[in-house]
């Protein structure tokens, strides 16, 4: 089992958790954070820590979210790795629980 990062984290991309993971198991694009699934140890540290809490247990992700799993282990082998904390985008408050995030991933 491993953690995934979910709709919710585009656009805001807050990287609270990436300062708490032992393993330095994300990666970060553009509008988005993925966490390589063959890298994370499912220490949990990350989850509470993501402001957006877009960050689930594999095992409990809900239906409208299991392509994130893919998304995340796809865009993990691309993406370059992010061990520190970095500012969140200017308007990532404003994007913080508004549905439909999903067109708007940049890759």
């Amino acid at each position: 089992m491993t953690f995934v990062v979910t709709e919710n984290c585009i656009k805001c991309k807050y990287t609270d958790c990436v300062e708490v993971c032992p393993v330095d198991c994300f990666y970060e694009g553009p509008n988005f954070l993925v966490i390589h699934p063959d890298e994370c140890i499912d220490c949990a540290l990350c989850e509470p820590e993501c402001p957006a809490e877009a960050i689930l247990s594999e095992d409990e992700l809900p239906a409208d979210q299991e392509q994130y799993i893919q998304i995340n282990a796809d865009l993990a082998e691309v993406w370059p790795n992010i061990a520190e904390r970095k500012d969140a985008p200017a308007d990532a408050d404003e994007w913080n629980g508004k549905p439909g995030k999903g067109k708007l991933l940049a890759r």
